[in-house]
């Protein structure tokens, strides 16, 4: 059973930036940046919109602002770019600072002021690592299909099913140790959709009272409940 969980972007709302300043304040620096527009941006129900901009002429500082209710992803872009240049991170009450360069939008920003993005930063540093090791599994099996290598292939199939093993258990374990915090249920769905059902049950209980009643714990408890009676539907 096919299962997907969708935090991409489906469709774009823009809406009016307002100037009352919420409890996340959102500010930084973006080096190079002389004229544009910022859009601080968010998701709902698949559906990325616009919680607040600012138009940047001949300066590079930048502060914007939402009312979080429950810490959740935002993203950053560049003149409504959200496809090539956007810089996605957890925001949550607070004062978070954003430092990056107009060059490389996007590709290794300093965010400072939110305790899930350290959790999630520390998360990436070890995907990464799953990440390069399946280009590089990917470029062996091209060699061995046009090699025709038959043995070769089913050894990188087997080498491929074990790494998928190794990070679903990664990331199962990272969230069962970061319980406390609501990048745990974060993880789950965007890195576990298609794991067993038992690694999300673990996750789940592992969760505090808090994070489970903050936006992606709800968004969890739904997601396996739904995997449940669809199981059963089976």
């Amino acid at each position: 059973m096919k299962r997907v969980f969708i935090l991409g972007l489906i469709a774009i709302i823009t809406a009016c930036s307002s100037k009352k300043e919420g409890n996340m304040v959102v500010q930084g620096t973006i080096k190079g940046l002389q004229k544009g527009t910022l859009y601080l941006q968010k998701m709902n129900d698949s559906v990325l919109f616009n919680v607040d901009s600012i138009s940047l002429y001949g300066k590079e500082i930048f502060k914007m602002s939402d009312d979080v209710s429950s810490p959740e992803m935002y993203f950053l872009t560049f003149d409504g770019n959200t496809t090539e240049k956007r810089i996605m991170f957890f925001g949550e009450q607070g004062i978070i600072t954003i430092n990056d360069d107009v060059e490389k939008f996007g590709v290794n920003p300093t965010i400072e002021g939110s305790d899930n993005q350290k959790i999630m930063n520390d998360y990436f540093k070890i995907t990464k690592r799953f990440q390069e090791q399946y280009l590089d599994l990917i470029e062996q099996d091209l060699t061995a299909q046009k090699d025709k290598n038959i043995s070769k292939i089913s050894e990188i199939k087997k080498k491929s099913d074990n790494l998928t093993k190794r990070r679903y258990l990664f990331a199962t374990n990272y969230a069962i140790n970061n319980g406390d915090y609501e990048a745990s249920p974060y993880i789950a769905l965007t890195d576990l959709v298609d794991a067993n059902i038992k690694l999300l049950d673990t996750i789940h209980v592992s969760l505090s009272p808090k994070i489970k009643e903050s936006l992606y714990g709800k968004k969890l408890t739904k997601f396996i409940a739904e995997i449940k009676d669809s199981e059963k539907e089976d």
